[in-house]
């Protein structure tokens, strides 16, 4: 009988809603780790999890048998309440609406982890806004400038 072969490699990324910084340094590793354990239950490999205090990049090795719409919405949904039950972020908070997915080949792998594991040092050269960006134009993917992510400086304040 035969099998199903796959070799599928997706960064995921979404923000807090408001980009705020809800993501504290004093429980973010933990946060990164149960989320790498949802993407798991969820039938996908998790890669790696990193990132900063307003936004997450989610490396995984996608099942195909299963959407990546769906696995955000579960992983949002799941990672949501799981930081409410801690009280690791205020009552209101909640992921914004979207994402940025992009595919990478067996040769990228190795970049990739790395450029997540070093989020934290990547953003004191560089934007979330002027990276997000950056991708979309790097994998020429068209957008609308009225459906990104609300970035820090489009914030009121």
């Amino acid at each position: 009988m035969a099998n199903t072969y796959h070799q599928i490699y997706i960064q995921l990324i979404f923000a807090v809603q408001g980009r705020r910084s809800l993501l504290k340094r004093e429980f973010r590793q933990d946060f990164f780790k149960v989320m790498s354990s949802m993407i798991q239950n969820l039938g996908h490999k998790s890669i790696i999890v990193n990132g900063v205090a307003d936004h997450v990049h989610c490396f995984i090795g996608l099942n195909p048998d299963k959407t990546i719409s769906d696995l955000v919405e579960k992983l949002k949904t799941s990672s949501n309440h799981f930081l409410k039950d801690k009280n690791w972020a205020d009552g209101s908070f909640s992921w914004q609406k979207g994402y940025g997915a992009f595919s990478y080949s067996k040769s990228h792998v190795e970049r990739v982890y790395q450029y997540i594991l070093n989020q934290e040092a990547h953003h004191q050269k560089i934007t979330f806004k002027d990276e997000y960006m950056m991708l979309l134009k790097k994998f020429e993917i068209e957008f609308k400038d009225e459906y990104l992510f609300e970035f820090l400086d489009d914030v009121p304040l």
